[in-house]
């Protein structure tokens, strides 16, 4: 009998705590049924960052504005075929995604991130790479994608994919245009994964026994930076600034 009764109160808990993240996706998935950029809006912490060189969404009127642009017939249909219980999945202190991180909310129901990019944006983005060529130093000028432009105190980053697994480092104190010749640049860089995480770094090496290393942090302690650069000597950290992601 006390043993059925624990079973029964343990089942009880379990099930309220699945209502709980399942109500949170319910109700973004009627916004979206219903079309409630408003309310869609009011959650977002700004800026709500696109892929890179697709500028951020800086504001709640922006984004409303945009809306189409990032929720395309195609993903509004994604979100409301969703069921709850089936599509989406509490990921913890992470937040709730649908269908392996296409959308992220939070666990009151805000909207975190969408990793899906409409056709829009893809044209857009593209567009936009072949735009920022003219404002490239010329020996800059040939890549396959722009990854990351990153701003710590004293200077400006940018990686970009060379295609092949290949990725280039470039510098310049923070007061230069990239029009203007890099102070440093390095190939041959590596992407490197955490586990268990969506954070990931790049790591470049340089004659001396420099390594050059720039973190992404997109699951962060509080408080702690979107970026930060470090750099090495033989294993030893000879500089290390937090640094903001201009454009992603």
């Amino acid at each position: 009998m006390f043993l059925g009764l624990l079973l029964f109160c343990s089942n009880l808990v379990t099930s309220q705590e699945l209502k709980a993240y399942e109500r949170k996706a319910k109700a973004f998935i009627e916004n979206v049924r219903n079309g409630r950029k408003d309310n869609i809006a009011a959650t977002i912490t700004y800026p709500f960052e696109r892929e890179y060189p697709i500028p951020s969404i800086k504001n709640k009127a922006e984004f409303v504005k945009r809306y189409d642009e990032v929720f395309d017939e195609i993903l509004k249909a994604e979100i409301i075929k969703s069921l709850p219980q089936k599509d989406w999945k509490d990921m913890g202190w992470r937040g709730i995604e649908l269908n392996n991180g296409n959308v992220w909310i939070d666990k009151s129901g805000a909207l975190i991130t969408v990793n899906y990019q409409s056709k829009f944006e893809t044209r857009l983005k593209n567009k936009l790479i072949e735009a920022e060529r003219f404002h490239l130093h010329a020996s800059l000028t040939k890549y396959k994608a722009p990854l990351y432009l990153l701003e710590t105190l004293n200077y400006r980053v940018r990686i970009d994919d060379m295609g092949n697994g290949n990725y280039r480092y470039a510098s310049w104190p923070i007061k230069q245009k990239m029009s203007d010749a890099p102070e440093v640049v390095i190939l041959d860089g590596t992407w490197i994964h955490d586990n268990n995480s969506k954070n990931h770094h790049f790591e470049f090496t340089k004659k001396g026994g420099f390594v050059y290393d720039c973190s992404i942090i997109e699951w962060g302690e509080p408080g702690s930076p979107p970026a930060k650069v470090m750099i090495y000597q033989n294993n030893k950290e000879v500089f290390s600034e937090a640094a903001k992601i201009v454009v992603k």
